[in-house]
């Protein structure tokens, strides 16, 4: 079977490599690698719109009895749900005396403040103002005008993905000290992922990148199989791409699981006690398959995303070293890309 197209229906989705490579041995990147490409690739991506929306969580976080606060850009945020499931949103401060809103209940839709009973049903009051929300099925966002400056958009900038109700999803979320463009820089630099991550990457051969020729929309192609078990793998080819400023979107075009898409989004937080920046990582998985066995995988959701949320934060945990490496040299003036 080519390794790059997707497996037929029943077959095992696995290949064996006959001789692993060292790492020591393996094809050097740096060559590749080239910090113009990747800071020109980040330049093109900050100049999108993104209507001012910022992602502040997943969709199954927010319950209807409680509301979920995020900090975007030092400013603090609350979503809860209305009496119709939809996210409402606005300043997570309480215009009376200051409580936070974080620790409110909600009952019927309605968010009551729990130092002195002032209720809030996402309409103006107060002097508090609401803010557009939006929940996409699988992420929430929060529009923040005089936070992103830009031309408001009605809804998120989103990728192309799977169908909610047909994939299996799963959430992952950290912190870093770092901004979102060191975030977004880790993500445009496909080449680290064999040597950086060895754990879980083999084989991988950047095969289009925006400065090669007829690459399209700024794209950078990557063919890489990921580790099953000893020599067992999973080769797919992957394609990143940046929607807006603030995500980078991997879709597998070729191999299992073609269609999934890994989106990963990176929030401004506002700065820790040290004045350094944070940056929220919120990392999507949307998977899906046509195989006959994925009606499985999805009714053991419950089961399999904690699993799939621990591989994702054994690579991020390496991810953030990268992007608060960058940033410390960034914010020195030593960093040499």
């Amino acid at each position: 079977m080519n390794p790059h197209q997707p497996g037929r229906r029943g077959r095992l989705p696995l290949s064996i490599r006959r001789r692993p490579v060292p790492w020591h041995r393996q094809q050097p990147t740096w060559r590749e690698a080239k910090p113009a490409v990747i800071g020109q690739a980040l330049k093109r991506a900050q100049a999108k719109p993104s209507g001012n929306w910022y992602v502040v969580g997943a969709s199954d976080r927010l319950r209807g009895d409680r509301p979920l606060a995020r900090t975007v850009a030092g400013r603090e945020v609350v979503v809860w749900r209305g009496p119709d499931g939809r996210p409402l949103a606005g300043p997570g401060i309480c215009p009376h005396l200051g409580a936070p809103l974080r620790d409110s209940p909600v009952r019927c839709g309605t968010l009551t403040c729990h130092w002195h009973g002032l209720s809030l049903d996402g309409a103006p009051f107060a002097g508090w103002n609401p803010l557009p929300a939006h929940d996409d099925g699988v992420l929430l966002w929060v529009r923040v005008d005089d936070i992103g400056g830009e031309a408001p958009l009605d809804t998120p900038v989103l990728p192309s993905r799977p169908t909610v109700g047909s994939a299996l999803t799963a959430v992952y979320e950290d912190t870093g000290v770092c901004e979102p463009e060191d975030i977004v820089a880790n993500r445009l630099d496909p080449w680290h992922g064999a040597w950086y991550h060895a754990y879980s990457f083999v084989d991988l051969t950047v095969v289009g990148s925006p400065d090669a020729s007829g690459a399209p929309d700024d794209s950078f192609t990557v063919d890489v199989s990921f580790k099953v078990a000893g020599r067992l793998v999973v080769p797919v080819r992957a394609v990143f791409t940046t929607p807006e400023p603030r995500t980078v979107v991997m879709h597998i075009t070729e191999g299992e699981g073609a269609g999934s898409v890994v989106e990963t989004h990176a929030t401004p937080l506002g700065p820790d006690g040290l004045g350094r920046p944070r940056t929220a990582v919120t990392e999507a998985v949307v998977a899906a398959s046509d195989r006959r066995g994925f009606a499985l995988a999805r009714r053991a959701a419950p089961l399999l995303r904690p699993l799939m949320r621990g591989a994702a934060g054994k690579l991020w945990r390496d991810d953030l070293a990268y992007a608060e490496r960058r940033w410390e040299l960034r914010s020195s003036g030593r960093f040499p890309g």
